[in-house]
């Protein structure tokens, strides 16, 4: 599986509304530095929640931005272009039906491994100026990718990002969304995600979590939400 990549992009922390983010990127001409904390010239204003090791490099599919300039039409020059969700790759031909937990993905000379879904946070929503805008993504499933990063390297636009190995492809994130999102305590499909290696620790915890008690977390705080 091969896709071309259309854009790669960086975004330096400033401030928006009552708080401050880097999910304004841009994108970058020419090759671009990639390792173990994501691209060369990016930033992430809170460490807590965005990038790290885990949560790298971020890619969403441009193939989403039709069905959000049907659903939200007042807005149709920020979702023209690649960056409207603060990612670091974009392209067409690859969502989250077609990408699993695990992949490895050659980006140029680097190879990137993906580690989770995106969690939307209460930034999009400031960054649409939509208030529910984190828990339409969430409900969506549209909510984009992270990789971490196996082998450094760089990275330009134009270049191919060629599928290199899939360990888990029954695995897509579709469905691991659809387990976290929708069918909230599955505990047959929740042993399976606490289990699944490449996913990062959080979300494996956040499934044993649910194993143990029973019960979905809260989600308001982090999509936005009076409590």
């Amino acid at each position: 599986m091969r896709v071309v990549i259309e854009a790669v992009l960086t975004g330096r922390a400033a401030p928006l509304g009552t708080t401050t983010s880097a999910i304004a990127k841009a994108p970058v001409e020419g090759p671009v530095a990639v390792g173990p904390l994501g691209l060369a010239g990016d930033a992430q204003a809170d460490r807590r929640f965005h990038g790290g090791p885990e949560k790298a490099v971020h890619h969403y599919a441009l193939d989403h931005a039709a069905a959000w300039r049907g659903e939200l039409p007042g807005l149709p020059d920020l979702l023209e272009r690649p960056g409207a969700f603060g990612e670091n790759v974009s392209s067409h031909g690859l969502t989250e039906a077609q990408v699993c937990v695990g992949d490895l993905w050659r980006a140029g000379s680097a190879l990137l491994q993906v580690s989770q879904a995106r969690q939307p946070c209460f930034k999009l929503n400031l960054r649409f100026g939509v208030p529910d805008m984190a828990r339409r993504v969430q409900a969506s499933g549209r909510t984009g990718w992270y990789y971490r990063v196996i082998e450094p390297g760089a990275v330009a636009a134009g270049e191919a990002l060629d599928l290199v190995e899939r360990p888990h492809p029954d695995w897509p994130l579709s469905r691991l969304l659809h387990h976290v999102y929708v069918d909230r305590l599955n505990a047959a499909a929740l042993r399976e995600i606490a289990a699944l290696a490449p996913l990062t620790e959080s979300w494996r915890a956040l499934a044993a979590r649910r194993l143990a008690s029973g019960a979905v977390e809260d989600w308001r705080r982090r999509l936005g939400e009076a409590e």
